[in-house]
């Protein structure tokens, strides 16, 4: 037989029970973004996107030297960086976008 359980145990899961139940059909609400978070968001985007295109282009440029023999060292870098940034533009356009939508007044 298992021991019984203290009387403020007992009391302490009814009204975590009542309290699911009374929370059970709600959603959760989302807490409105602050402008500290959004710029940093967008700035992480856009930061990220250009490091990666720039990393690609210079492994394409390693690899280009190193397995083909090709001397083609800053044009992979270059090319890659511009798309990186391109990237990163269009992923801050469309995240703002989003941001923007969510934020206007329901109708």
């Amino acid at each position: 037989m298992p021991p019984s359980e203290p009387e403020d145990l007992k009391r302490l899961g009814e009204r975590i029970d009542a309290a699911g139940k009374k929370h059970a059909g709600e959603e959760p609400q989302a807490q409105p973004a602050s402008a500290y978070g959004i710029a940093f968001r967008l700035g992480t985007e856009l930061v990220s996107a250009v490091f990666v295109g720039a990393g690609v282009g210079w492994g394409i440029d390693w690899a280009a030297e190193h397995w083909a023999s090709l001397h083609t060292r800053p044009v992979g870098l270059v090319v890659m960086f511009l798309l990186g940034a391109a990237a990163g533009i269009r992923n801050v356009i469309r995240t703002a976008r989003q941001i923007s939508a969510d934020m206007a007044p329901k109708e």
